[in-house]
């Protein structure tokens, strides 16, 4: 959880972000709001909206998934990087962070691509299968308790199609997942899911030392 990248000095950072971050300025808004919350630092950094951003043009994006909205914004850097008929399904279970995210989301004039549901994240994910949703969405973002990341990932890429793009936060974890004494149960859930996915022949891999460790995931 970082709301900018951890591994570099401050001086350095804000180098990064003068000489390469066209942040919109509902975004750059968006980040003042959200760093009056006692949560901030669940806020992507601002470089990593921008990375996942180009990601879904690179990939010709079109059905996008978001686990974990917070107050929302991964989810309009995504919608403002997708063409006029994309979309994205956000799951969040809180009212009153995505509250934040639906006022951004209609100023920006993007609310009509983003289908947000109120739910357990599996439930949802579930009731997509359920749909006939599988293998028809092009890029995925998971960003939330990563007691359940495993699951989240396994429902991502039956949703994902073929060459589609899972991307997931927080895989480095400030550092603690590479520290043997640490044993917090965050830490080893993320310990494990990075050792598992590691061998994981249904995808293409690259963890990608951003924000807090971003993990990208290619169906195969």
């Amino acid at each position: 959880m970082s709301n900018k990248t951890f591994y570099l000095p401050d001086s350095l950072h804000a180098y990064l972000v003068a000489n390469s971050v066209r942040e919109h300025p509902l975004l750059a808004e968006l980040r003042a709001v959200t760093a009056a919350e006692p949560l901030a630092r669940m806020q992507i950094a601002p470089e990593q909206g921008q990375f996942m951003g180009l990601l879904a043009e690179l990939t010709g994006a079109r059905r996008c998934l978001e686990i974990g909205v917070f107050t929302g914004y991964s989810s309009l850097a995504l919608a403002l990087a997708l063409p006029a008929d994309g979309s994205i399904v956000a799951c969040d279970v809180s009212e009153s962070w995505t509250a934040i995210a639906k006022s951004f989301w209609q100023r920006a004039g993007v609310d009509s691509k983003i289908d947000l549901r109120l739910a357990p994240a599996l439930q949802t994910l579930d009731a997509l299968i359920a749909e006939g949703r599988s293998a028809s969405f092009d890029f995925a973002f998971i960003d939330a308790d990563k007691g359940n990341y495993a699951e989240y990932f396994e429902r991502c890429l039956l949703l994902a199609r073929p060459g589609g793009l899972i991307a997931i936060d927080n895989t480095l974890w400030s550092g603690r997942v590479a520290d043997p004494a640490n044993h917090e149960a965050d830490t080893q859930h993320l310990r494990r899911f990075n050792t598992r996915l590691k061998d994981d022949a249904r995808v293409n891999l690259s963890l990608v030392p951003i924000g807090d460790g971003l993990t990208l995931a290619r169906k195969r």
